[in-house]
């Protein structure tokens, strides 16, 4: 069970809104993927579905394919210079995230558990000097549930 820990305060105002404008969905790295989607022609997903672990970012519920588009700093993407560590209240952030990648391991653990196939998709891949090879990724990862699509 986890415990409600209350955030330090910013350590300024800019800190404070940009932390502020964190959104849960529909983020721009929500948006490209999405935008990929469709462009391959695999419309008809869910988002956000609240009906299996960890609510995927994008479903394919009668497929059983999650799509989780992890964001590098939040989520901890090893090696990635976009995970970075704030220099104040370190002890805190440090928690915080080890929770972050617990709970993203007990989520795909738990996905594909139960027959789901969970593709995770960074920030970090979204940029322009590699989005080519992770729309490559993206296509050969799900395709497979559309083959039907093309018969």
């Amino acid at each position: 069970m986890s415990t409600t820990r209350n955030s330090p305060p910013a350590s300024s105002d800019a800190v404070r809104k940009s932390m502020q404008g964190n959104k849960r969905r529909d983020t721009k790295p929500e948006m490209v993927v999405r935008k990929m989607l469709r462009e391959l022609g695999f419309p008809g997903y869910r988002l956000d579905w609240k009906k299996a672990h960890g609510h995927p970012d994008i479903a394919y519920p009668g497929r059983k394919i999650a799509i989780y588009v992890m964001g590098c700093f939040w989520h901890r993407h090893e090696g990635c210079k976009y995970a970075s560590t704030p220099k104040t209240h370190a002890d805190y952030w440090e928690a915080k995230f080890a929770r972050n990648v617990e709970r993203d391991a007990e989520v795909r653990a738990a996905m594909e558990a139960d027959g789901w196939q969970v593709v995770e998709i960074w920030e970090c891949e979204l940029k322009k000097d590699r989005i080519d090879e992770t729309r490559e990724r993206l296509r050969s990862e799900i395709e497979y549930a559309f083959i039907e699509m093309y018969k």
